[in-house]
C-alpha cells in the first residue's frame, strides 16, 4: 500500500506545477463571486435603498413564486413519469422512457417564444376558438401566457428533465425485495410508493430538484419576455439601465445567497438520515403490465409532457419558419452561427481542459488543499449566469479603466478595451459557469482507471503527461467527448452570460433570438431557434443511449 501511495501522490509538503494550475483554476471561478460578495459593503450611492423602497419587493415575490412553482411542478412531474416507465409496461413506455427527456433540447426562452405565437390573441389557438364558437373580441377569457403563472408554466416544462433523469435512475437501483416487503404488510401500490420507494429515491429527487430551483432562478430570457419582475432582470436593468455596477453586485449577491439557502435547505433536511438497502439481497423488479384504460392514462401522463414540452412548441417553430424565418438567413445569418459555434467550441475546449488538469491534480495529489480546490471549482454551475457575469466584469472593467488612464496620462493614447467586453473575458466565464459539468464526467472517467495501470506506467519510466497521453486518454475518450458536448450545447444556449459580457457587434445565435423576439418578430427568431434546438438534441441521443443500456434487461443474463 506504500508503493501505491508513493506512485500516485507527490509529497504533500509540495505543490507541483498541476497542483498550483488546480489552484488557479478554482481562483478563476471563486472570483467572481468573491468579488459579487465584497460589493455588498460598498456604498450604491442611494441606488439600493431606490431599489428596496421599488422594485426589490416584487422581484423577491416573484423569484419566490418562480421556485415554489416551478420545483413542485418538476418533482410532481418528473417523480411519476419516471415512476410510471420504470414500474410498468404500456404501450410506447419503451419510446417515452428516452422521449421524455426531449424537452432537455428546447430551452426555455425558446419554448416561450413559441407558446406566445401559439396563445397570443392573432395566434392560432384563440383565433380558432373564435371561429369555432362565432366569439369576438372581449366576449371571452383566455389566460394570458405572459405573467407568473405562464413563466412557471414554461420553465416547469423545460426543466423537470432533470427530476425525471435522476428519479429513474434511482428507481431502477431499487430491489423487489422491499416492494415485496412493503405487499406483506398490506401496503397497496400507492402506498408502496409513498412510504417505500419514494424514501429510497429521496436523494436522486433532492439532487434533481435542487438543479431545477438552480436554474429556474438563474433564467433570463423567459422571466424577461414575459415580463416577470426577478432577480435576474433586476440585474440586468441595473447594471445597464441606471449604470450602477455596485447596485447590480449587491442583487447578484443576494441572489447567490438565495441559491446557496437552496443547497444548505436541502442538505439539512436529510439530517443524519441515510437512505439505502438493508439487505444484502437484491433482486431487479420486474415491470408491471398496464392495459386497457390504464394503459392508456400511463401512456397520456408521459405523453403530455412531451407534448407540451417538445413535439407542440416544434411544430410551432417549423410552422414560423416556414411563415417568415430569418430575413438575413445567408451570410449574416452564418455570422451568428459561426459566433454561436465559436464561442460554444471555445469554451467546451477551454472548460473541459481546465476540468481534467483539476481532476488529474486530484488523483496525482489528493491533498486536503487540492480537494477543497476541486469543491470551489465546482460551484460555478450553481451560481446564475448573470452573478458570473457581474463577478467578472467588475475587475476586468477596472483594469482596462486603470490602463487606459495610465496610457493617456503617459503616452497620450487610449487602449480601449482590452479584457472586459472580450472572447477571453467570456471564455472565464464559461468556465467559471460550466466547469462542474467537464468536472463530474472526467472524474468518472479517471475512476475507471486503476492505480495498478498508473504503476505500471511509472514503472515503465513514463510521467504524469506521459501517463495522461498513453494511459488514461484511451480511457477518458468518451468521458471528455461527453462532457465537451455537453458543455457545448449548454454555452449555445446560455444568455445571461453572453448578452452581458459579448464583444460589441458580436452576437450569437441565442442574442439574434433574443433580439427578435423581444421586438416580437417571433417568425423572424424561429429560423435561429430551431438551430440551437437541433444542436440541442445531440446531448439528449446521448443520454437516451445511456438510458437504454440502463434499462432491466437490455444486458445479457451473463
Amino acid at each position: 500500500m506504500a508503493v501505491t501511495t508513493s506512485v500516485l501522490a507527490a509529497p504533500p509538503t509540495r505543490l507541483s506545477p498541476l497542483t498550483l494550475a488546480a489552484l488557479a483554476v478554482a481562483a478563476i471561478v471563486a472570483a467572481p463571486v468573491l468579488i459579487v460578495a465584497a460589493h455588498v459593503f460598498l456604498p450604491s450611492q442611494g441606488a439600493w435603498t431606490h431599489l428596496a423602497s421599488t422594485t426589490l419587493p416584487a422581484q423577491i415575490a416573484n423569484t419566490l413564486a418562480l421556485s415554489l412553482g416551478v420545483g413542485l411542478a418538476c418533482i410532481v412531474g418528473g417523480t411519476a413519469t419516471a415512476w410510471l416507465v420504470t414500474m410498468c409496461r404500456f404501450p410506447g413506455s419503451r419510446i417515452l422512457e428516452w422521449a421524455l427527456l426531449l424537452p432537455m433540447a428546447m430551452p426555455a426562452y425558446i419554448m416561450a417564444y413559441a407558446y406566445t405565437d401559439l396563445l397570443q390573441f392573432a395566434g392560432p389557438v384563440q383565433t380558432g376558438l373564435r371561429e369555432l364558437m362565432g366569439w369576438r373580441r372581449g366576449d371571452y377569457w383566455f389566460p394570458d401566457i405572459h405573467s407568473l403563472g405562464g413563466a412557471i408554466s414554461i420553465l416547469s416544462l423545460a426543466l423537470y428533465p432533470y427530476v425525471y433523469l435522476l428519479a429513474r435512475a434511482a428507481f431502477l437501483e431499487q430491489s423487489i425485495c422491499a416492494i415485496e416487503v412493503a405487499r406483506t404488510l398490506c401496503h397497496g401500490p400507492w402506498a408502496t410508493f409513498f412510504r417505500v420507494a419514494v424514501p429510497l429515491a429521496r436523494p436522486a429527487l433532492a439532487g434533481g430538484t435542487a438543479l431545477v430551483l438552480m436554474e429556474a432562478v438563474a433564467d433570463f430570457g423567459t422571466v424577461q419576455y414575459f415580463a416577470v419582475d426577478t432577480f435576474t432582470t433586476g440585474i440586468y436593468r441595473t447594471w445597464f439601465g441606471m449604470g450602477n455596477k455596485v447596485a447590480a453586485a449587491q442583487l447578484a449577491a443576494v441572489l447567490m445567497l438565495f441559491v446557496l439557502v437552496v443547497l444548505t435547505l436541502e442538505r439539512v433536511s436529510r439530517g443524519q438520515a441515510r437512505y439505502h438497502h438493508t439487505s444484502r439481497r437484491w433482486q431487479r423488479i420486474v415491470p408491471a403490465t398496464l392495459g386497457g384504460w390504464r394503459g392508456l392514462l400511463a401512456f397520456a401522463v408521459c405523453a403530455l409532457p412531451i407534448g407540451l414540452g417538445f413535439a407542440l412548441p416544434a411544430l410551432a417553430l417549423i410552422g414560423l419558419s416556414i411563415e417568415g424565418g430569418d430575413p438575413l438567413f445567408g451570410r449574416r445569418f452564418l455570422t451568428y452561427a459561426w459566433n454561436s459555434f465559436i464561442l460554444s467550441g471555445l469554451g467546451a475546449i477551454v472548460t473541459v481542459g481546465a476540468a481534467l488538469l483539476v481532476a488529474y491534480a486530484l488523483r496525482l495529489q489528493p491533498t486536503p488543499t487540492v480537494r477543497i480546490s476541486a469543491r470551489i471549482a465546482g460551484l460555478g454551475y450553481a451560481i446564475p449566469g448573470s452573478v458570473i457575469a457581474v463577478g467578472m466584469l467588475i475587475p476586468l472593467a477596472t483594469f482596462d479603466n486603470a490602463i487606459d488612464a495610465w496610457l493617456r496620462a503617459t503616452f497620450g493614447v487610449s487602449s480601449g478595451l482590452l479584457l472586459s467586453g472580450s472572447i477571453v473575458a467570456i471564455l472565464f466565464a464559461y468556465m467559471a459557469r460550466f466547469l462542474a459539468l467537464g468536472l463530474s464526467s472526467v472524474e468518472s472517467g479517471l475512476s475507471r482507471v486503476t492505480p495498478s495501470m498508473d504503476e505500471a506506467a511509472r514503472t515503465l519510466g513514463a510521467g504524469p503527461a506521459a501517463t495522461l497521453a498513453r494511459v488514461h486518454a484511451p480511457v477518458l475518450r468518451g468521458s471528455v467527448l461527453t462532457a465537451a458536448i455537453l458543455v457545448f450545447v449548454d454555452v449555445l444556449k446560455e444568455l445571461p452570460a453572453t448578452l452581458i459580457i459579448r464583444p460589441f457587434n458580436f452576437d450569437t445565435l441565442a442574442i439574434r433570438v433574443y433580439h427578435l423576439a423581444s421586438d416580437e418578430r417571433l417568425a423572424q427568431a424561429s429560423t435561429g431557434a430551431l438551430t440551437i434546438v437541433a444542436v440541442g438534441l445531440v446531448p439528449v441521443i446521448f443520454l437516451s443511449l445511456m438510458i437504454t443500456r440502463s434499462r432491466p434487461g437490455h444486458h445479457s443474463a451473463s
